[in-house]
């Protein structure tokens, strides 16, 4: 019989998507974030999301896409209150029943990447209050590794290059712990 123990920490991120004309509301969903979950370990630069129209009629075009991550690991297995913490900013600065901000909530890992959301589908494992866990990326032989059903933009060299230095930052903290 195999023992349990504690989950090893992870590195929780956020994508943000947000209308390039109105970064407010993304800064604003940060602050609010950063008081619950503490200091920025590091941002990536804007990225244009034109994988999908699927947010331009709510959020307006042309998009953003900002990769940030909190300084400190977390216990994996919060993800779930991360997605509902998130859900609940989205709505509180919506406006006229749009949002200003999407929020994705996601764990790093060295050897993967871990997005939350509340769309269930077959390769998705159920966590609690209405949200799933995705396997999105493997980490291996140096590089990020897609899934079949790994979203177009995390398939990218940019999101590859801004999660690399997000796992670098989780490999130090974890150094630094030791």
């Amino acid at each position: 019989m195999g023992e349990t123990s504690e989950f090893e920490p992870a590195l929780l991120f956020l994508g943000l998507l947000y209308p390039a004309s109105e970064p407010g509301p993304a800064e604003e969903a940060w602050s609010r974030l950063s008081a619950r979950w503490g200091a920025e370990g590091w941002r990536s630069p804007d990225i244009p999301f034109t994988w999908s129209p699927y947010y331009d009629e709510e959020l307006g075009s042309p998009i953003l896409r900002s990769l940030r991550c909190f300084r400190e690991p977390v216990d994996p297995s919060g993800l779930a209150e991360a997605k509902v913490f998130t859900n609940r900013v989205e709505a509180e600065l919506s406006r006229d029943g749009r949002r200003r901000v999407n929020l994705d909530p996601g764990l790093l890992f060295p050897s993967r990447l871990i997005l939350a959301t509340t769309k269930d589908r077959a390769h998705r494992i159920p966590l609690r209050d209405g949200i799933f866990a995705e396997l999105t990326l493997l980490y291996e032989k140096g590089g990020w590794k897609p899934l079949p059903w790994t979203y177009p933009d995390y398939r990218t060299p940019e999101y590859a290059e801004a999660l690399t230095r997000m796992r670098e930052i989780l490999r130090a903290g974890r150094k630094r712990k030791a």
